[in-house]
C-alpha cells in the first residue's frame, strides 16, 4: 500500500492541500487528520482537498474526511472536495456522503465556490 503524501499551497484565502497516494487506515487517514487540524490550528478555515492522485479510500479513510469536515465546519469554515476519481465519487455515493461534502471536478470550480 502505498502512504499519503500531502502538499499544501494557498490560493488567496483558501488553502489547498494536495492529495497524493491512498487515505487507508493507520498512515494515511493520520496524516490527513493531522494536516487538517494544523491548517485549522494557524486559523485557516477555507480548505480544499485535491483528490486528483488519490487512488484508494478506505472505510477509515472515509472516517476521516467526515471527521475532517465536522472540524472544519466547528470552526465555522468549509471543506471543499475537487478532482475525484468515479471509483472516489462512487464511494461518496454509497455512502451518501455526496450529499455532505461540496465536490467539484476541478480545483478552478471549487476555488470559485468559497465564500
Amino acid at each position: 500500500m502505498a502512504g499519503l503524501i500531502i502538499s499544501e499551497r494557498q490560493v488567496g484565502e483558501v488553502t489547498i492541500l494536495d492529495l497524493s497516494g491512498d487515505i487507508t487506515f493507520g498512515e494515511g487517514n493520520i496524516a490527513l487528520r493531522n494536516a487538517i487540524r494544523r491548517v485549522i490550528s494557524v486559523g485557516k478555515k477555507k480548505i480544499l482537498l485535491n483528490l486528483g492522485s488519490v487512488f484508494y479510500v478506505d472505510s477509515s479513510g472515509i472516517g476521516e474526511l467526515v471527521s475532517g469536515f465536522i472540524a472544519v465546519t466547528r470552526v465555522d469554515g468549509e471543506l471543499k472536495l475537487s478532482n475525484l476519481s468515479q471509483r472516489i465519487r462512487d464511494l461518496l455515493a454509497i455512502t451518501h456522503l455526496l450529499i455532505v461534502f461540496d465536490v467539484f471536478d476541478t480545483e478552478v470550480d471549487a476555488l470559485d465556490n468559497f465564500n
